[in-house]
C-alpha cells in the first residue's frame, strides 16, 4: 500500500467535500493518508484525517463580484506565516516520505512535489478547463485566458489529471480522465422530494438577489449564507447548518445561487433546476452557468431581474425532466457506484506511479 499526501484548498467547501470521499476511499484500502490544508478544508478534514496546516489562497468578493486588488492585498499580508508553513511543509515531505501526492488545487503541496521529484495527480473540477477542449463566447476569451495561466501558475502539470464535469468534452491529452462529479455519501443517502419551497445560497450580502425574491409574495425562498436569521415576508432566513441545509436541498423545488461547481452537481444529482448567478470575474462559475443552461438544467442569469426569475419558475416542469433523465443516463442516480469510475482510476494511478518502475520517470507535460 502506498503512502499518499493530499492537498486540498480550503476556499470554499467543495474541495474538501470532494477530498473526504476520496480520502475514505483510499483509506478503506489500506492506504496510508496525510492531508494538507487550510480554512475550511482543515476544519472538514481533521475529524477524519490526520491534518498539517498550510497558509492557503483566498479570493475576495463583494456584492457577488470578485475583487482582484482586494484578493492580492489580502494575499500579500499574509507572506510571512505562509513561508514558515512552507518549510514546515518541506520537512513534511521528508519525515513522511509519500509515494504519490494528491492535490484538489492546493498548490504549495502540489509545487513541493515537483521539487521533491514525487508524482502528482490532480483530483478536482478546475483541471477540465486546462485539459478539456471548451467553446466559449468571445465575452468570456480574456477571462479564460487569465484563468488557463492562474491554473498553470497554481498547479504544475500533474502526471495524471483526474477532472470531475457534468458537461464532457474531448481532452487534450491521454493523461487526462473526465468523470461525474465526485458526491459525498451524505448527499448519496437522500430522497429528493418536492416541498413548495426554494433553496437561495450566496456567498456573500447579496441585496439586489434578495429585493427581487421578495418581489415574488407567492413563492417560499430559505435563504442561507446572508448572516441572517428569522422571517421577512416570504424570505426566511437561516444560519448554516450542514444537516439542515441538506433537508432544505432535498425537498426544495429549484435551488438559486452562485455558480459552484459542488452545489450545481448536488442539485443535479437531486432533480433540482438550478438558477445560477456566477460571479463576475470568476471565468470557473461563468463557465458552470453556461453549460447548466447548454444542457437545459437551469439559467445563467447574469444579470438577476424579476423577469429572469419569473421565466425560471415557468420553465420549472421542463428543466426537472432534463435534470432527472441526466442522473439517471450518468448513473449518478445510483448511490453505490456513483463514484465507482473515479475511485478505481485514481488507485490504478496511484499503483502505476508510485511503482519502483516508473517512480521518477519523467512525463511529457504541457
Amino acid at each position: 500500500m502506498s503512502r499518499v499526501l493530499y492537498g486540498v484548498s480550503g476556499e470554499g467547501s467543495g474541495h474538501s467535500s470532494r477530498a473526504l470521499e476520496m480520502g475514505r476511499y483510499l483509506q478503506s484500502q489500506g492506504h496510508e493518508v496525510h492531508v494538507v490544508s487550510y480554512d475550511r478544508g482543515l476544519r472538514n478534514l481533521s475529524p477524519y484525517f490526520t491534518v498539517s496546516e498550510v497558509e492557503g489562497l483566498h479570493i475576495c468578493s463583494e456584492n457577488n463580484r470578485v475583487r482582484p486588488l482586494k484578493t492580492v492585498w489580502h494575499n500579500l499580508i499574509r507572506s510571512r506565516p505562509a513561508i514558515r508553513k512552507l518549510k514546515a511543509l518541506a520537512n513534511l515531505f521528508d519525515t513522511f516520505q509519500p509515494d504519490v501526492v494528491l492535490t484538489d488545487f492546493e498548490p504549495s503541496v502540489a509545487w513541493m512535489a515537483r521539487w521533491k521529484g514525487v508524482p502528482l495527480i490532480s483530483v478536482d473540477n478546475q483541471h477540465r478547463m486546462r485539459y478539456m477542449q471548451i467553446v466559449s463566447p468571445w465575452r468570456l476569451v480574456f477571462s479564460r485566458l487569465v484563468t488557463s495561466t492562474v491554473i498553470r501558475l497554481m498547479i504544475p502539470p500533474p502526471d495524471a489529471a483526474l477532472a470531475t464535469t457534468y458537461f464532457f468534452g474531448p481532452v487534450k491529452n491521454n493523461r487526462t480522465f473526465l468523470f461525474p462529479p465526485i458526491l459525498r455519501k451524505e448527499v448519496l443517502s437522500r430522497q429528493p422530494t418536492l416541498d413548495t419551497h426554494h433553496l437561495v445560497y450566496v456567498t456573500t450580502h447579496f441585496d439586489h438577489l434578495l429585493t427581487v425574491l421578495a418581489q415574488f409574495p407567492d413563492q417560499k425562498f430559505i435563504v442561507y449564507g446572508s448572516n441572517r436569521s428569522g422571517q421577512e415576508g416570504n424570505l426566511t432566513f437561516k444560519g448554516f447548518s450542514a444537516e439542515g441545509f441538506l433537508a432544505d436541498l432535498e425537498s426544495c423545488q429549484s435551488v438559486i445561487g452562485t455558480a459552484g461547481f459542488t452545489l450545481i452537481s448536488e442539485s443535479i444529482y437531486l432533480g433540482k433546476p438550478y438558477l445560477s448567478l456566477p460571479m463576475h470575474g470568476q471565468f470557473e462559475q461563468q463557465l458552470n452557468a453556461l453549460c447548466l443552461e447548454e444542457l437545459g438544467f437551469g439559467i445563467n442569469a447574469r444579470q438577476m431581474s424579476p423577469r429572469v426569475l419569473g421565466e425560471f419558475l415557468s420553465a420549472l416542469p421542463e428543466m426537472r425532466k432534463r435534470v432527472e433523465a441526466y442522473a439517471t443516463e450518468h448513473h449518478i442516480d445510483e448511490p453505490e457506484t456513483a463514484n465507482a469510475d473515479i475511485c478505481h482510476k485514481l488507485e490504478e494511478q496511484i499503483e502505476l506511479l508510485s511503482a519502483p518502475t516508473t517512480s521518477g520517470q519523467k512525463y511529457l507535460r504541457r
